[in-house]
C-alpha cells in the first residue's frame, strides 16, 4: 500500500484536502478524529487526562471540556507535552490497527496535524503538506472559527514553523486560492502521482523513465530531498549499515540529470538480497539482481563490482539506489568520487563540461544507456588517477563499520 502522511498548519485547509482524497478513493485515517475517540467518556485515555489535569477538566456530562483544555495547553508548553504524552501513543496504536486492514493497492492517507513535530515523516512514502500564508490562516481562524487574534497566533506558535513543514514535505499544495483551485491540484496529484505510485508498489515495479539525458541546473533542494529518502531507507531494515547521497546531485553547484542517486551499505551480497523486499516496500523495488557497476576496468574481478540496483516506484521523484557491500571497490569509488568533486571545484567543472558535451551528443536518444556508457572511459582514464592521488595527499578514508559478515 502507498502510505501518505498529510499535514499542515492550523487553518491551512488540510481537512479540505483529506476529504477530497477520500472521495477519490483513499483510505483516510484522521488523527484528530482518533484523538477525540481515545478520550471519550469511559476510556482509559480520558481517565489519564483527568488524573493529569484534574477532575474539572470534564464538563457536567462527563465529556472532556476541550475549550478549557485548549486554553491550558496552548498557554503552557509543558502542559501541552503532558497531554501529548497521553494521547499520541493511543492515537498511534489505533492508527496502526486501521492501517493493518488496508489492502496492497490502497492509498492510505494519515491526516496528522503534528506529523512534523513528532518526527514521523520517515514512516510514509510521501509527506504531503497543505500550505497557506500566515495572514490567510489567521483570517480563517478569526472570521470562520471565531477566535481572537491572540488565540490564533498562539495556536500557530504551538506548531512547527512553516519552514519546518516545507523542509519535511515531498509535496506542497498551495491553498492560498479558491476551493476549486485546490480541488484541481488534488485531482491532478492523484491521477499523475499517487495512483500510479500505489499501482507500482503493488506490482513491485519501478516507475518508468523515458527521455534524453537532459541536464538540469544545480538544485539546492536535491540534498534536502535526498535526506528524506535516506531516512526512509534507514528505517526499512536493521541490516542497512548506512545510506549516503552520492552522484552529481550530491555535489553543490554541479548540473545533473534530475535523478537522485543513493548508496546503501550492507555487510554482504546476502544481506543485500535479504533487504530487497524491505526496500521495495519502502518505495524502491529491485530492478537488477546482478547489476553492472562502473568502472570495472579498475579491477578485473567482476564479482568485486557486484551490486543490487533498485529504483523508485514514485513517478514524481526518480531515484537510483545502489546497494553495495562495505569495503567493495564500487562502494569506495562512489564515496571517493563524490568527496573529490566536493573538495575540488576544478574537477567538478571538468566533469560538468564532459557531461554537457555527452548530453548534447545523445540529446536525441530516448534512453540514457548510451550517455552512461560514454562516460565510463572518463571515470577510469581521467577521474580515477586524479581522485586516487587526492585521496592519498588529503588522507581521505571511507567510513568503517564493525559488522558480522553473513
Amino acid at each position: 500500500m502507498l502510505k501518505i502522511g498529510l499535514t499542515g498548519g492550523i487553518a491551512s485547509g488540510k481537512s479540505l484536502v483529506s476529504t477530497r482524497l477520500r472521495e477519490l478513493g483513499a483510505v483516510l485515517i484522521d488523527a484528530d478524529a482518533l484523538a477525540r475517540e481515545v478520550v471519550e467518556p469511559g476510556t482509559p485515555g480520558l481517565a489519564r487526562v483527568m488524573a493529569e489535569f484534574g477532575q474539572d477538566i470534564v464538563d457536567a456530562g462527563g465529556r472532556l471540556d476541550r475549550a478549557r483544555l485548549g486554553t491550558i495547553v496552548f498557554a503552557e508548553p509543558d502542559r501541552r507535552e503532558a497531554l501529548n504524552a497521553i494521547v499520541h501513543p493511543l492515537v498511534r496504536e489505533r492508527a496502526a490497527a486501521m492501517l493493518a486492514t488496508a489492502k496492497p493497492g490502497d492509498v492510505v492517507v494519515q491526516d496528522i496535524p503534528l506529523l512534523v513535530e513528532t518526527g514521523q515523516g520517515s514512516a510514509f512514502h510521501l509527506v504531503l503538506v497543505v500550505d497557506a500564508p500566515d495572514a490567510e490562516r489567521i483570517r480563517r481562524m478569526t472570521e470562520i472559527r471565531g477566535m481572537t487574534d491572540n488565540d490564533a497566533v498562539s495556536r500557530m506558535a504551538a506548531q512547527a514553523s512553516r519552514q519546518e513543514r516545507l523542509v519535511a514535505a515531498d509535496i506542497v499544495l498551495d491553498n492560498s486560492g479558491s476551493v476549486e483551485d485546490m480541488m484541481g491540484l488534488v485531482d491532478t496529484l492523484w491521477k499523475e502521482r499517487l495512483a500510479p505510485f500505489a499501482s507500482n508498489l503493488a506490482a513491485g515495479r519501478a516507475a518508468p523513465r523515458t527521455g534524453a539525458p537532459a541536464l538540469s541546473p544545480p538544485n539546492p533542494d536535491w540534498p534536502v530531498q535526498a535526506g528524506r529518502l535516506l531516512a526512509r531507507i534507514r528505517r526499512a531494515s536493521a541490516e542497512v549499515l548506512d545510506a549516503d547521497h552520492i552522484g552529481s546531485t550530491a555535489v553543490p553547484g554541479l548540473p545533473a540529470k534530475d535523478v537522485i542517486d543513493l548508496q546503501v551499505t550492507v555487510s554482504s551480497m546476502e544481506a543485500a538480497d535479504r533487504i530487497a523486499p524491505a526496500l521495495g516496500e519502502a518505495g524502491f523495488p529491485l530492478r537488477e539482481a546482478s547489476a553492472r557497476d562502473t568502472p570495472k576496468p579498475l579491477d578485473p574481478d567482476p564479482a568485486a563490482w557486484q551490486k543490487r540496483f533498485h529504483s523508485s516506484a514514485d513517478p514524481g521523484r526518480p531515484v537510483n539506489v545502489h546497494v553495495r557491500v562495505v569495503g567493495s571497490p564500487g562502494w569506495r569509488y562512489a564515496l571517493l568520487f563524490r568527496d573529490w568533486l566536493r573538495a575540488n571545484p576544478d574537477a567538478a567543472r571538468m566533469y560538468a563540461e564532459m557531461k554537457r558535451g555527452l548530453a548534447g551528443t545523445y540529446a536525441g536518444d530516448h534512453r540514457t544507456v548510451g550517455y552512461a556508457d560514454a562516460k565510463e572511459p572518463w571515470f577510469t582514464q581521467v577521474a580515477w588517477p586524479l581522485m586516487d592521488a587526492w585521496a592519498a595527499s588529503s588522507g581521505w578514508r571511507p567510513p568503517s563499520y564493525s559488522v558480522a559478515q553473513s
